[in-house]
């Protein structure tokens, strides 16, 4: 249940008549009273008029001389139930505004002066409750904090009535859209609110950035409409960004500072990610574009699962403030592979993004500049350009998402041991986009390799059997059953023929992170051997000896070199990786 405190407002007519139309909006049927500050006050729904009933809310507030009439004297909130809650009926949302009421200080009860107020249901799963800032005694109610007030009220409501019980809060959420945006939205037909598609878009434009610059260009190559502060002296001190079409009722664009948009997007906190990434390590432009320039989406994919990989241990072993950096920067990663996706994993890869966003904050302050590497990977991510959804942009785009997916995992559970409830769900929903995308982005790289195991000599599937058994003895028998051992008996091939001992790269794999959360560990092994043993992702061209774009003799000797104990990129790359 999520009650929704909005701005205090000055038209108490012109809200009661929002709230009692039904021409407009398709979800107000049958609006009436479901509660009132005196049991009794008159419906327009049913028996009365508008303007009966707004008199009677203020009457205490007209009642005072005009100086002394608060400008803003209309408070407003909406309490929506959960959409898998039972319909609630009249009586029970009337005693659910009677202690939002209470509880806010709007109407205390207890002998103490109350405002003037009445809820209205106007469909089956909220209602809104209207209330006059003035009590009846003439003074300002105690209102303050009344949003985590009702939230807080809500919380006990949701026990004692058996519904579904939100996470409560820690004060690091997004702003979420007002009922009067909402309802903009709806009538402009547009899936989101104008707050929600700025927040994205901008969320988009900060994923590796590395200047203000930077930053502001890509605001504008994505349309939007841009107002910067400055201080006297020059220096730049904020933003706000609209979107063209979302005007007020004077035809001006609705401007949203980035502190609006969420707590991490004004400018201080923006520039607080690029200033930790100067040191040992950073890419300049020149080495970008040679690393990761157009038509390189499958190296900045490869890049993004190492950088991912190694995350995760961070996120499980490292110093809070370090952690949070890394679980911050996943988000930027999130956002730039979803920009840059193909479009049959783009709306899941979106979805997980927008999910995660909620558990890229907390109160843990983030270190910038350990994040370095996940920064870097969000940047090649978005230089690089779109990735088609096949060969090898399709296929290390399923090994980057298999990564994160187990980044996205550790952080869920280092929420959950913060106690940061809002955060851990947030980032286990993530996680849920995340499979599905992997599912969907691995099915004809992992297709590819299952139809290459199943054409394997017996004799060499029986010798990887039981290598297999050898080195995960009590994993062994379920990778077996399952329908992706043959798309890692594939790669156990070709990791053999570019000189890599398998056992090792398994045991390895296993070892050094958790495996409970795969639903098929044979294609996991998959991906992180082929990632550690630098094979290609895509296994589609077959070469002579039967494995697929596996490296030559030279190259093998290269990758022998690299082996055991030896680091390339600032990153171990044998078998002792994972």
């Amino acid at each position: 249940m999520i009650p929704s405190v909005n701005p205090s407002g000055s038209d108490t007519r012109g809200l009661l008549y929002y709230l009692y139309d039904t021409g407009k909006y398709e979800d107000h049927t049958d609006p009436h009273l479901v509660a009132s500050f005196d049991g009794m006050s008159p419906d327009p729904g049913r028996n009365s008029t508008l303007t009966d009933l707004q008199r009677l809310l203020d009457q205490p507030m007209m009642a005072l001389p005009k100086h002394a009439r608060p400008a803003k004297h209309v408070w407003h909130t909406s309490v929506r139930a959960d959409p898998g809650d039972r319909i609630l009926s009249d009586e029970e949302w009337g005693e659910i505004a009677r202690r939002i009421v209470a509880a806010t200080g709007i109407d205390p009860g207890g002998g103490q002066p109350g405002c003037r107020w009445a809820a209205v249901r106007h469909a089956d799963d909220h209602i809104h409750i209207v209330a006059t800032l003035v009590t009846e005694d003439g003074h300002r109610p105690d209102d303050f904090r009344s949003g985590a007030r009702a939230q807080a009220e809500a919380r006990l409501i949701e026990k004692e009535l058996g519904l579904h019980q939100v996470a409560p809060g820690d004060g690091t959420a997004a702003q979420r859209p007002t009922s009067a945006e909402r309802h903009k939205a709806e009538r402009q037909d547009r899936e989101r609110t104008a707050r929600e598609e700025l927040r994205e878009t901008v969320r988009r434009a900060v994923a590796g950035a590395g200047s203000d610059e930077e930053f502001f260009d890509r605001l504008a190559a994505a349309g939007l409409l841009i107002r910067k502060r400055a201080a006297p002296s020059g220096d730049l001190l904020g933003y706000k960004v609209a979107l063209p079409g979302d005007l007020n009722k004077d035809g001006e664009p609705v401007f949203y500072p980035g502190a609006r948009l969420a707590p991490d997007l004004s400018l201080p906190r923006i520039r607080e990610r690029w200033s930790g990434d100067a040191g040992p390590g950073t890419t300049s432009r020149q080495e970008e574009t040679v690393r990761t320039g157009p038509g390189m989406p499958a190296s900045a994919r490869r890049g993004t699962a190492s950088a991912a990989w190694q995350a995760v241990l961070v996120v499980e072993h490292g110093d809070d403030a370090v952690a949070a950096a890394h679980i911050a920067a996943a988000g930027e990663v999130l956002d730039a592979l979803a920009k840059t996706s193909a479009a049959h994993t783009r709306r899941e890869l979106r979805d997980a993004a927008t999910a995660f966003e909620r558990a890229s904050r907390s109160h843990v302050r983030a270190v910038r500049g350990h994040d370095r590497a996940l920064r870097q990977a969000a940047r090649d991510l978005v230089h690089a350009g779109p990735a088609l959804g096949r060969g090898e942009d399709g296929a290390t785009t399923a090994m980057a998402i298999d990564m994160l997916f187990f980044l996205i995992t550790a952080a869920a559970h280092w929420h959950a041991r913060k106690g940061h409830a809002q955060q851990a769900e947030a980032a286990a929903r993530a996680a849920e986009h995340l499979r599905t995308a992997c599912q969907t982005a691995s099915a004809q790289p992992l297709g590819v390799l299952y139809q290459r195991g199943r054409r394997l000599s017996r004799p060499m599937l029986q010798r990887q059997t039981v290598l297999l058994r050898e080195a995960l003895p009590q994993l062994a028998e379920q990778i077996l059953a399952e329908p992706g051992w043959y798309a890692l008996a594939a790669t156990i091939a070709d990791a053999e023929a570019v000189g890599h001992d398998p056992a090792a790269l398994l045991s390895a794999a296993v070892g050094r992170r958790e495996l409970d959360t795969a639903e098929s560990v044979s294609d996991v092994l998959v991906w992180r051997m082929r990632r550690t043993a630098d094979l290609p992702a895509d296994a589609s061209p077959l070469s002579e000896s039967g494995t697929a774009g596996v490296q030559s003799a030279p190259r093998r000797r290269a990758t022998q070199a690299s082996a055991p104990g030896r680091r390339r990129n600032g990153e171990e790359t044998s078998g002792k990786t994972r």
